[in-house]
């Protein structure tokens, strides 16, 4: 079992304000590892970096630095993933940082939005009036659906709601507070991924 798991988010926008609120609706999104690992006595940080590559250079730092602990990249996929996680950033960004695994790098895909989408009902609720689900697709696998599809849909679905129309940086941070995340990882198998590889680590897999 792991010591101290360290991830490397990408999102927040540029400013310290909007990582940090990122930041604690990740922390929400994820707080089913970060329980266990305060129960297993394992140190758990999580640093949303802003940018992708902002997000890869902390990663990369951080396997020197902290090369004790079990360092993580997480970062939308920006288009379909046929291959494994460092496969597909190695065609795409050129990223390929030495010592590290595939456990070690994982993906939002084909971007995070994918994840909120994934779960109708938390939507409706946080919207309210206005929002129009059926402008949402009958998808079964969030993660087949193209960005382009995926961002005009959830402007059509969200145009007329009490909060306006989606936007990532005001919305992104509390909509990952609010849905829930057996539901997402029923349709995204990279989200399963995540929290399957995580909880394993910990001691706490199937």
């Amino acid at each position: 079992m792991v010591g101290e798991i360290r991830i490397y988010a990408e999102g927040g926008g540029n400013g310290p304000d909007t990582r940090a609120r990122f930041r604690q609706g990740l922390s929400a999104f994820l707080g089913e590892i970060a329980q266990v690992a305060r129960q297993r006595r394992v140190r758990w940080h999580i640093t949303v970096c802003g940018g992708r590559q902002q997000a890869y250079d902390r990663f990369a730092s951080a396997l020197e630095q902290h090369s004790h602990a079990l360092n993580v990249l997480l970062v939308d996929a920006e288009g379909p993933v046929s291959d494994g996680p460092w496969a597909h950033l190695r065609n795409r960004e050129h990223w390929d940082p030495s010592g590290s695994s595939d456990d070690q790098a994982h993906l939002m895909v084909q971007m995070m939005e994918a994840w909120l989408v994934a779960d109708r009902a938390a939507l409706v609720t946080f919207y309210g009036p206005g929002f129009n689900e059926g402008a949402l697709p009958g998808w079964t696998d969030v993660e087949l659906i193209p960005k382009a599809d995926l961002k005009a849909a959830l402007k059509r679905a969200t145009s007329k709601s009490r909060r306006g129309p989606y936007a990532k940086i005001r919305h992104g941070a509390p909509l990952l507070e609010a849905v829930d995340p057996s539901i997402v990882r029923k349709t995204a198998r990279h989200c399963d991924r995540l929290f399957t590889i995580l909880l394993a680590k910990l001691g706490a897999g199937p």
